[in-house]
């Protein structure tokens, strides 16, 4: 029986990123997504030109029947766009305990644009940051959610908000290798990929959607961790251009 995984993120309609992306990972990874879309986004593979947020009692609706029907293994946390939106995914959490959290906290796009209000990074620190087993920021958005700008301190601060764990993901460093930094409450572990040429158009949304996915099937979180990058490596390796901005990553693994 494939595992359900609960998805709450927005809609990329050029495919790359999003609810597109989830879908994808999880699928290919065995499970299945069922998902919130909690905004419509104005975007192609170059940028993201602005965004439409989802009526919050129309998304309360919709999770209605979806809790009313389905259990799920876990759920994946992407763009959230407003306050009220984060406190409705609260509501949502509240009726899940003890299943596990994965939170992307989107705040803007790769190729750049905001995918939220301006209080996002707050409510998300203070609402959705301490029900999450694993949050998994780029370095833009650590530094922009604890004022730090060096890695480390960036890590201790993310712990100090309540989750379990945090991967700051390193593609938007400059080191020569792309470097992931995980911050647990028993110490750090970093793992060292190839920085491949070119950018790439949702692979947040593929890291997060994979650790979902495994965690869903019953993988401790390190390994869960560990699993993901393989897959999202796979996906980068095989990436493709679709458009005239950044690759697709190919999320057949």
């Amino acid at each position: 029986m494939k595992p359900n995984v609960l998805v709450i993120a927005g809609h990329d309609p050029s495919g790359g990123a999003g609810i597109h992306a989830d879908i994808e990972a999880i699928h290919s990874l065995g499970g299945l997504a069922s998902t919130l879309i909690t905004g419509l986004t104005v975007q192609n593979s170059i940028n993201v030109q602005g965004f439409a947020l989802t009526d919050v009692d129309l998304l309360r609706r919709q999770a209605r029947a979806l809790l009313d029907d389905y259990q799920f293994s876990a759920v994946k946390i992407g763009m959230t766009g407003s306050p009220d939106i984060i406190r409705f995914i609260g509501e949502v959490l509240d009726e899940l305990p003890g299943v596990p959290v994965v939170l992307d906290p989107v705040l803007a796009a790769e190729a750049g644009g905001s995918l939220g209000e301006a209080s996002v990074p707050q409510a998300l620190l203070n609402d959705i940051f301490p029900r999450s087993v694993l949050v998994t920021p780029n370095l833009p958005e650590a530094r922009t959610l604890t004022g730090e700008t060096d890695i480390d301190l960036c890590g201790e601060k993310l712990l100090a908000s309540g989750c379990l764990s945090a991967v700051i993901t390193g593609t938007h460093d400059d080191t020569d290798a792309v470097e992931n930094h995980f911050f647990m409450r028993s110490g750090t572990r970093r793992w060292q990929w190839p920085r491949l040429p070119g950018s790439f158009h949702g692979s947040g949304c593929t890291l997060a959607s994979a650790c979902a996915a495994q965690l869903a099937q019953g993988r401790s979180l390190e390994g869960a961790l560990d699993e993901a990058q393989h897959y999202v490596a796979r996906c980068l390796q095989n990436a493709w251009q679709a458009g005239k901005g950044q690759l697709i990553p190919d999320r057949r693994g």
